[in-house]
């Protein structure tokens, strides 16, 4: 059976988590029962966000919320090659975890009171704000620069309407179907600033054909907090989890992640949280 490739990163963080493995107990089950002996775990991530939850041409996965990924499931008894990774969109990451068709859900998954109604969390693990991608050179340094500037988001975002509610009237907004649509116009000149979480803005803008040409503003509009979501009732679980999270932390792993993952958009991350501690 050909295996997945796992990334420099995600092999870095899976080699450090390796003593994690003696969390996990034998009756850990993902979608299929019991761990080890070939089994399996669904795990639910992004597959379109550089630096966080991507996947590859050749078929390996890369991102921040795939190393947290890999590394909790090594706590739960789970090797990187028995991780069987799901496409979690935004819009379907309750109902993906209320059908059971993932075991936990690492995707830029912000924790709300209102999402708190249908599914439990984890963590956070990731503290991210809201934030504008400018280009290095760029005058932008606070909201209310964007008064008569172009600034892009995804159809529908809320991002782009805070924006333009609170700090910045008179931006002139524009929607495309997607985040790489919108850094593409930062590079061509057709935008003059992208907004959505800083994480995700590092992400792109780590990667090799963008770096060194954007910066972050550093606003801190909104706070994010990442939580890792697990099926409604599934108190279990989320305490494993948590003891992931928090030796991940402990050991290293997590700000060698971190650096690993965003260290080439000079993202200036918040230190790690501490398990339940929501940044309102």
């Amino acid at each position: 059976m050909k295996l997945r490739k796992v990334t420099a990163a995600s092999a870095l963080v899976l080699a450090l988590a390796v003593t994690a493995t003696a969390c996990g107990s034998s009756d850990d089950s993902g979608s299929s029962s019991g761990s080890g002996g070939g089994k399996k775990i669904k795990v639910g991530i992004k597959f379109d966000q550089p630096g966080l939850g991507l996947k590859q041409p050749d078929g390996s996965y890369s991102g921040f919320d795939v190393d947290v990924a890999t590394y909790v499931a090594a706590a739960l008894g789970y090797k990187a090659d028995q991780i069987e990774w799901v496409e979690t969109k935004s819009a379907d990451r309750e109902n993906a975890l209320q059908r059971g068709d993932v075991k936990f859900i690492a995707a830029t998954y912000s924790i709300t009171d209102e999402r708190k109604q249908k599914v439990d969390f984890a963590g956070p693990y990731l503290l991210a704000h809201q934030d504008l991608l400018v280009k290095k050179d760029s005058a932008i340094a606070k909201g209310t620069d964007l008064n008569g500037k172009k600034l892009c988001s995804v159809t529908g975002s809320t991002s782009a309407q805070n924006v333009q509610k609170t700090i910045a009237p008179k931006a002139n907004l524009r929607e495309l179907a997607g985040y790489s649509e919108c850094i593409a116009g930062l590079q061509s000149g057709a935008v003059d600033a992208v907004t959505t979480d800083d994480s995700i803005l590092a992400g792109f803008a780590a990667q090799d054909k963008y770096k060194g040409q954007f910066k972050l503003a550093g606003l801190k509009l909104s706070n994010e907090n990442y939580g890792i979501g697990v099926k409604k009732g599934d108190s279990a679980t989320v305490t494993k989890i948590n003891d992931a999270l928090k030796k991940m932390v402990s050991d290293g792993s997590w700000q060698k992640a971190v650096d690993a993952d965003f260290g080439p958009a000079e993202y200036k991350n918040e230190p790690a949280p501490q398990i339940g501690n929501i940044v309102k």
